[in-house]
């Protein structure tokens, strides 16, 4: 009887034990997918944070390079009109005559 008894007892606290182990076990399941979501939120945050970055340094970049374009652009219309003199002149020929437009610049 005293057997029987302890058997029982030993039957019940393995039970017991499966059922605490099952219940670790899902918990720890639980623990590791809100560790994994917490992740991928923040990498996502992290990559969203990246392109952000990366998109300020490209318009940086293009609004200086466009920059430079108007800089250079603007010395090089002022270097034509300083260099070019002061008559400009356009002609055609038609038939047997010659047609001449003159304009006279005065600065």
């Amino acid at each position: 009887m005293v057997r029987r008894t302890l058997l029982h007892a030993a039957l019940r606290a393995w039970v017991i034990q499966c059922w605490w182990r099952s219940l670790q076990a899902k918990m720890l399941e639980q623990r590791r997918r809100l560790a994994l979501k917490l992740y991928s939120c923040q990498e996502w945050a992290v990559v969203k944070m990246q392109a952000q970055v990366r998109m300020w340094q490209a318009r940086r970049w293009f609004l200086q390079a466009r920059q430079a374009a108007c800089i250079i652009q603007s010395h090089w219309r002022w270097y034509t009109r300083q260099t070019r003199g002061l008559i400009q002149g356009h002609y055609e020929v038609k038939a047997s005559r010659l047609e001449l437009d003159i304009e006279i610049l005065m600065t």
